[in-house]
């Protein structure tokens, strides 16, 4: 090892396809491993840090060890916990090694080279030992079908293949499964108000929408894109006469829709609109009023049919059904 610091390197544009795939594997398992760190481990002041500033550091520190000939680093456990039993109290003991670091090359780089690579070597073999933790690895196994196949994937394709596409593969493999699951727990419930209560029971929402019927629907679970769908199955069918029925949706707690989400509130809609009924939605957020106004769903429905969501649970809806009772009882005059 020579007795010199690493000069400024700039970076070769011609390498940047192939290292675009091997960048992100590592860039993922960098603040994935800062995460852990960020989320386990307290500052002196018993804070935590936040996630998104250890972030940037890291692309920072990345961008710049990268121009000095540097490798890619993370967040490090074991330094971490190294560095705290020697009695750190602030980052600043990071810095202080690193020109410790750099002064013990300048002066004693010829003495570093004589270290044998064996015992590098049992050095990285006692750090992956003690990294791997049975108790963790049997709690991701026990909860459930997706972290399972997840974990067996991943490990299987790290043996098979190298070691940043195994990565990638296995976050791909983690998303494509979770918006599968998720798109399938789609729930629709509906909720009927008996005389005098309060509270609603919670059933099964009925086959059809017959003239006069005034229908309190709830979704459960995500609706996104992949969900639209299985949400649309489970609406009630719309009779050929459905004159003044009135179908509410709760959407309390929903940020924001998809597009694809907001398209089948629109059809379903339309087609009650042309069976003499309407939709009405309750417990709409700002979020979500904005998107209907922007996409001109909200126009489809009409404004005052669309309740925004309240402090207090449940006005939005009761102003829903009000009204709902209001328009059924002018058709009966």
């Amino acid at each position: 090892m020579p007795n010199t610091l690493p000069g400024l390197s700039l970076p070769d544009i011609s390498l940047i396809l192939p290292l675009v795939l091997p960048a992100l594997s590592l860039a993922l398992v960098a603040l994935v491993q800062g995460a852990a760190i960020s989320g386990s481990i307290a500052n002196p002041n018993g804070r935590y840090p936040d996630p998104s500033v250890d972030f940037s550091g890291q692309g920072f520190a990345n961008i710049a060890a990268g121009m000095f000939q540097g490798m890619p680093v993370g967040g490090s456990m074991s330094a971490t916990a190294l560095v705290r039993a020697a009695g750190a109290k602030s980052a600043l003991a990071n810095l202080i090694a690193a020109v410790v670091m750099a002064a013990t090359i300048l002066l004693l780089g010829s003495v570093i080279g004589y270290i044998a690579m064996p015992a590098l070597a049992g050095l990285l073999i006692l750090v992956g030992v003690r990294t791997f933790k049975l108790h963790d690895v049997m709690m991701v196994w026990r909860t459930g079908p997706i972290q399972i196949t997840v974990l067996t994937v991943t490990f299987v394709l790290t043996l098979l293949i190298p070691l940043q596409y195994a990565v990638l593969s296995g976050v791909g493999l983690a998303v494509i499964l979770h918006v599968a699951r998720q798109s399938n727990r789609v729930t629709v419930k509906q909720w009927v108000f008996d005389e005098g209560e309060a509270l609603p029971n919670e059933i099964a929402p009925p086959a059809a929408v017959e003239a006069g019927a005034a229908i309190v629907l709830v979704p459960y679970g995500s609706l996104f894109f992949a969900a639209a769908s299985v949400f649309e199955a489970q609406l009630p069918e719309i009779a050929k006469d459905a004159r003044r029925a009135v179908v509410i949706i709760r959407l309390r707690g929903k940020d924001e829709l998809g597009s694809t989400f907001i398209r089948v509130l629109a059809q379903y809609a339309t087609r009650l609109r042309r069976s003499g009924g309407a939709l009405m939605l309750a417990g709409v957020s700002a979020k979500v009023y904005e998107q209907l106004a922007v996409t001109g769903v909200l126009s489809i429905l009409g404004a005052d049919n669309v309740f925004i969501e309240q402090p207090r649970v449940g006005i939005a809806l009761r102003s829903a059904m009000d009204k709902a009772q209001r328009w059924q009882r002018e058709g009966d005059e």
